[in-house]
């Protein structure tokens, strides 16, 4: 049995950034990297210069340490505890198209683009710095990127980019399983769960799967399909 630590994130890193001259600081997250449909999605979630951790919204967690039920429950006090927040998307067409990388890339920069406050610095969840690499839109952040390894589970800002793309996220996908409900994206997101890789196997691809992930080896009407290893 597989037991998940809890942990409580804190704005020690965030702090730090101050006091090196930075005064809004975003956290910047990632879901859906590892679905197999639907968009990836980057949350970006601003604090404001002295926000402190006595208003942090109570269950503030990383998002996978939450249940559905509590990450909708603490959304709307998450969203406000923030000074700006957004969520970017990439489409499956775009993960085809570019690769995940570029697609990370692509939605956290639309992601920034949607706040109206551009932040001094960045806190970034992770080893690596999604903002590097390919300009594909001609935008391109000049402040401050900082890759921290846990970072979901360790800095609030981040926490709470989490929780806030992980909720709209889960939204859009409980939206799309109207229109294909033989793959249970209402239930699995996108992921592979059980019900999804039977559909696969019955029903073949949707328009809002990814269609050049190795997954799609031996299923039927993929003609045409450069598949990814």
């Amino acid at each position: 049995m597989t037991t998940i630590r809890i942990t409580t994130p804190d704005l020690s890193e965030e702090r730090l950034l101050c006091t090196e001259g930075h005064g809004w600081v975003a956290g910047l997250d990632e879901v859906g990297r590892g679905a197999w449909a639907g968009p990836v999605s980057v949350g970006a979630a601003v604090m404001a210069p002295g926000v402190s951790e006595d208003s942090m919204p109570p269950w503030l967690r990383d998002s996978k340490q939450l249940s559905e039920a509590r990450r909708e429950s603490i959304f709307g006090a998450v969203g406000k505890w923030c000074a700006d927040w957004s969520i970017g998307h990439a489409s499956p067409q775009e993960c085809d198209r570019w690769g995940m990388r570029i697609a990370l890339r692509l939605a956290a920069e639309r992601a920034l683009a949607g706040l109206r406050r551009v932040p001094d610095a960045i806190l970034m969840d992770g080893p690596l710095d999604l903002l590097g690499g390919a300009d594909v839109e001609g935008r391109s952040y000049r402040g401050v990127v900082r890759p921290i390894t846990g970072g979901d589970a360790r800095c609030a800002s981040v926490a709470a980019a989490s929780v806030l793309a992980k909720v709209v996220r889960d939204r859009l996908m409980r939206a799309d399983a109207v229109h294909f409900p033989a793959y249970a994206f209402e239930q699995n997101k996108g992921y592979p769960s059980p019900a999804h890789q039977m559909a696969l196997r019955g029903y073949g691809l949707s328009s809002i799967h990814r269609r050049s992930w190795s997954y799609v080896a031996g299923l039927p009407w993929r003609d045409g399909v450069e598949i990814r290893l």
